[in-house]
């Protein structure tokens, strides 16, 4: 007897496992996913991805005269991490000293080789004059016997007068052109010390003009704020190892916190929709449960193509209304751009769109039964989307095709209905789409941003 009452007793429990398998089992899969139809105002948004700048930034500066010593570019060899907050006159970064120590140690060479030319022009003109200043010494000696010796012949035969008169003659004559030619080698020797002097005075100036500039190979911070690392054309931070030009010698930047800006690019498709003095809605990857106002403050007007990526896009900036410590440049956002409201309109999820051949439709819910319903939809957001017709206000669509949806047959609305929402797509802004455009929306990565 208990024998058989435990085997009654498992048949029992088997029945009631099968029982509720067949009824919960059945209840989940006929569970149905579903919506309501609304009814009211409609915004019209343009979402994208962005990234956060300073409005205002003070840059940080390197060398100021590397071009005068031809240096072109010069590499960061060390700078302070990203996002560090500095003091004025605190120290940002090094620069590499190779170029500018070995063209500093080729001046010093030069200016030896410059000092012990200046000597040696010293001592040759100093040995040139003086023998000059012995010959008018002589000469003027030789002069003046010439001047006793005519005296002494006033006795002497006129013949005997006369040449004394003439050798006289030709001594003044030869003291007057020696001393004409000392003042021309006194000019030419002042010429020739001015000559080296000037260029020996040139390369000092040089040389003191590149030890200044490498004191200014250590970058300080001209005020107090947080050092972010400049960009270059490719997108990268100019990190160590980094190469700064003389075109724009921009070590780093100190970002003015209490104004940011929100730099993002619209695809073309939705770039029309996108005026400045549109309202935003920016929110922060990093913090989900803050969220800013914002205003767009300026649109590109010619398109460009980021790397990895065949689409063109524009550039927008939004203006972040609010000030928060916890704002950061680089920071990554999500912007949503309302760029229009519709008054009056019913719409639904997107989810609930579906479509085949061209046709878009709806599971329409109706009592117990499911139908497919044509529907034709307008503008759409990130969630929803305009019924213009096939709906009504309060209808039930599902947001999941049901069991056996490809046997329900398709309700299409009346052919006057279809051709009064018929309208043909506007063409795209600005440019021409070339054979490799594939006429995709955009989604805009921060990642392509950064380049």
């Amino acid at each position: 007897m208990a024998r058989k009452k435990y085997i009654y007793l498992i048949a029992l429990v088997l029945l009631l496992a099968i029982v509720s398998f067949f009824i919960f089992g059945k209840n989940d899969k006929g569970q149905q996913i579903t919506a309501t139809v609304k009814k009211g105002s409609f915004p019209i948004e343009v979402t994208t991805t962005g990234e956060l700048v300073a409005k205002r930034s003070e840059k940080i500066y390197g060398p100021t005269e590397l071009r005068q010593i031809q240096i072109w570019q010069v590499k960061i060899q060390d700078i302070i991490p990203d996002g560090t907050v500095v003091d004025s006159g605190q120290y940002v970064a090094t620069l590499d000293r190779t170029e500018i120590t070995n063209k500093i140690k080729d001046e010093e060479t030069n200016l030896e080789k410059l000092e012990s030319q200046m000597t040696k022009t010293r001592l040759d003109t100093s040995l040139d004059l003086r023998s000059s200043r012995d010959e008018l010494i002589n000469l003027k000696y030789s002069l003046e016997e010439k001047k006793i010796t005519l005296e002494q012949s006033k006795y002497e035969p006129p013949a005997t007068i006369r040449q004394v008169q003439i050798d006289l003659e030709k001594a003044q004559r030869t003291f007057e052109q020696a001393e004409k030619n000392y003042k021309l080698r006194y000019q030419k020797a002042v010429a020739n010390m001015q000559e080296v002097a000037a260029s020996f005075n040139q390369a000092q100036r040089k040389h003191e003009q590149m030890t200044n500039v490498l004191k200014q190979f250590t970058v300080q911070a001209p005020k107090a704020g947080m050092v972010i690392y400049k960009r270059n054309w490719d997108g990268n931070k100019m990190g160590i190892g980094a190469t700064m030009n003389v075109w724009e010698n921009i070590v780093a930047e100190l970002p003015d916190l209490s104004e940011m800006i929100s730099k993002t690019y619209i695809n073309e498709i939705d770039i029309s929709k996108v005026k400045v003095g549109q309202k935003v809605q920016v929110g922060i990857d990093a913090f989900p449960e803050k969220k800013f106002t914002g205003k767009v403050i300026e649109v590109a007007n010619i398109g460009e193509q980021l790397q990895s990526s065949n689409a063109k896009v524009y550039e927008v900036r939004i203006v972040v209304n609010e000030f928060d410590s916890i704002l950061r440049p680089a920071m990554t956002t999500k912007n949503k751009i309302l760029t229009n409201v519709v008054d009056n309109v019913l719409s639904i999820p997107i989810e609930a769109i579906f479509n085949n051949d061209s046709v878009a439709f709806v599971y329409k819910k109706s009592g117990g039964s499911v139908t497919r319903q044509q529907v034709i939809v307008g503008q759409s957001n990130e969630n929803e989307i305009i019924v213009k017709a096939g709906l009504k206000y309060e209808d039930v669509v599902l947001l999941v095709p049901p069991d056996k949806a490809e046997k329900l047959s398709l309700d299409l609305l009346p052919r006057d209905i279809v051709a009064k929402y018929k309208v043909k797509p506007a063409p795209p802004r600005q440019h021409k789409p070339s054979s490799r455009d594939t006429g995709k929306a955009l989604v805009v990565s921060p990642a392509l941003l950064k380049k």
